[in-house]
């Protein structure tokens, strides 16, 4: 199968920020257990990686959200659902995502694991794209600012789910972009709602 990518970061340079970013959280956390929160799907390539780089103690965690816009009584409202959510409390948490955008969704998980009382909570993710945000919310630690809405590979899904297995970063033509929903089918141990949430988070 021919990829169909532009190549925007090689294996190596992604591998180098993922390394210096492991660093980092080693040198923060120091001799403290770092509690990491995956969510999935798009992240667990960068978290399997990151995690091994993470030089102290690591628990790790998984969460699968999603996310649809639908509208109830006339009004736009953007429901988010998510799975397990885990007992943290006086933990040091660093939730793990692969692209921050909007940050309607890592907002919102990251309020509910605040919930949790953590002595600590943190993230960290592989694209920043600050130009799209629609909240403030601002990532602990990134490895690179992205500005495509249509990168793919290293865990990223492209069309029609491809690319996730692809050791580099690219750039799909956006002709090739197709909508993709992820497998989630079964998510609610815990549902909570966003009502209004373009008009009460909007910047």
């Amino acid at each position: 199968m021919k990829p169909g990518l532009e190549r925007v970061y090689s294996p190596q340079q992604v591998a180098a920020r993922v390394a210096a970013m492991g660093r980092t959280i080693s040198r923060d956390y120091a001799d403290r257990t770092v509690n990491v929160v995956v969510m999935l799907d798009n992240a667990f390539v960068f978290a399997a990686d990151l995690v091994r780089r993470i030089s102290g103690r690591v628990v790790c965690h998984f969460v699968h959200t999603t996310v649809r816009d639908v509208q109830f009584g006339g009004h736009d409202r953007r429901e988010i659902h998510f799975g397990h959510q885990p007992r943290l409390e006086k933990c040091d948490v660093l939730l793990v995502d692969a692209v921050i955008q909007s940050g309607l969704t890592q907002d919102f998980l990251l309020k509910r694991l605040q919930e949790s009382r953590p002595r600590s909570l943190r993230l960290a993710v592989l694209f920043d794209k600050p130009a799209d945000r629609r909240v403030d919310v601002k990532p602990d630690y990134f490895c690179f600012i992205g500005a495509s809405k249509y990168l793919a590979g290293y865990g990223l899904a492209g069309s029609r789910g491809w690319y996730r297995n692809l050791p580099y970063v690219g750039m799909q033509a956006r002709r090739a972009v197709t909508r993709h929903a992820g497998g989630v089918s079964q998510p609610n141990k815990i549902s909570r709602t966003m009502n209004q949430v373009r008009n009460k988070r909007a910047r």
